[in-house]
């Protein structure tokens, strides 16, 4: 089946709703995977796509966008946590889409999903370490440290330890292998989420350092917005939205009451951002649809007037 009918990018309407991209305008698609986003904000302005990515993979695909929207489509390769290495210009707006794409979850050979079996991988941008590495190389409280801050597995240690264990006998090489040695310690249980879910969730965070790709990306693009730009988020767990929440309120001068009777108080240091939104969720019919989108959370902004960029 083709890639551009395949995979479907997740809340592309709101996306386009707050993105609001207008004709002669600049927009970065920082997480471009398939091109969805990228396509779609073509498709409803005669404006400019930037597209990032660090996967190398996509670049057939960008190749297709270009030849097709020729000077209105500029691709990037890189991490978007290095955005303002990789884009000199200001721009009217950014789309983040945060975590590992449907298109790598698909390819069983990049070691994504416990449910297939393939090398233990990892790596969006097919360089540098491995998940394997971190398995078979870290030691049992940082494995158990990593398990337990980047997956929130309550049963990191004994995860950990029985990794350990087993990694005296043998390396351990695939996904399928991994999954096993969590099963021994958390068996599977037909209708709930999957046991290895969350140490594969942790392992990717640390293969690839998407939290601190996210908190660099949030700041660059905050820097390269003109006024009235618009920055977008789209993201799947509470650890990135938990840091998505708490980059638009600092930026935006609030700051959390000291209870949850007592409103935001308005810090004006540093603002950046006059309007922030709230969580926005998908619509049950896009969660029927694309299961993909069950666990998806948007957020957006808006720049300030005023504010100069760096």
């Amino acid at each position: 089946m083709d890639l551009k009918q395949r995979h479907i990018p997740v809340m592309l309407n709101e996306v386009l709703k707050y993105l609001n991209p207008q004709d002669g305008k600049t927009y970065v698609d920082a997480t471009f995977g398939n091109g969805g986003y990228t396509t779609a904000i073509l498709e409803s302005a005669n404006c400019k796509v930037i597209a990032i990515d660090r996967d190398p993979t996509v670049i057939k695909r960008a190749q297709e966008i270009k030849d097709k929207y020729s000077e209105r489509f500029e691709f990037v390769s890189g991490r978007f946590g290095d955005i303002k290495n990789l884009i000199s210009e200001s721009v009217d707006g950014f789309v983040f889409d945060i975590g590992v794409s449907s298109m790598q979850l698909d390819e069983a050979d990049r070691g994504f999903s416990f449910s297939k079996e393939a090398p233990l991988d990892m790596r969006m941008s097919l360089s540098g370490i491995s998940a394997a590495d971190i398995v078979n190389n870290a030691e049992e409280k940082e494995l158990a440290d990593i398990i337990y801050t980047y997956g929130e597995e309550r049963k990191s240690r004994q995860i950990a330890r029985k990794i350990v264990e087993y990694r005296k006998t043998k390396p351990i090489e695939t996904t399928t292998e991994l999954a096993e040695i969590i099963y021994s310690i958390i068996h599977k249980n037909f209708g709930q989420i999957n046991p290895a879910t969350r140490t594969f969730q942790a392992l990717r965070i640390a293969v690839n350092e998407e939290l601190n790709e996210l908190k660099n990306g949030l700041e660059s693009a905050a820097d390269l917005l003109k006024e009235q730009g618009r920055l977008v988020v789209v993201d799947f767990h509470s650890l990135e939205d938990r840091i998505v929440k708490k980059f638009f309120n600092e930026k935006s001068g609030k700051t959390e009451g000291v209870s949850r009777y007592m409103p935001q108080i308005k810090n004006n240091t540093d603002v950046i951002f006059d309007v922030v939104s709230k969580a926005i969720l998908p619509t049950d019919e896009e969660c029927k649809s694309n299961l993909r989108s069950r666990s998806a959370k948007l957020r957006y902004a808006i720049k300030a007037k005023g504010v100069n960029n760096d």
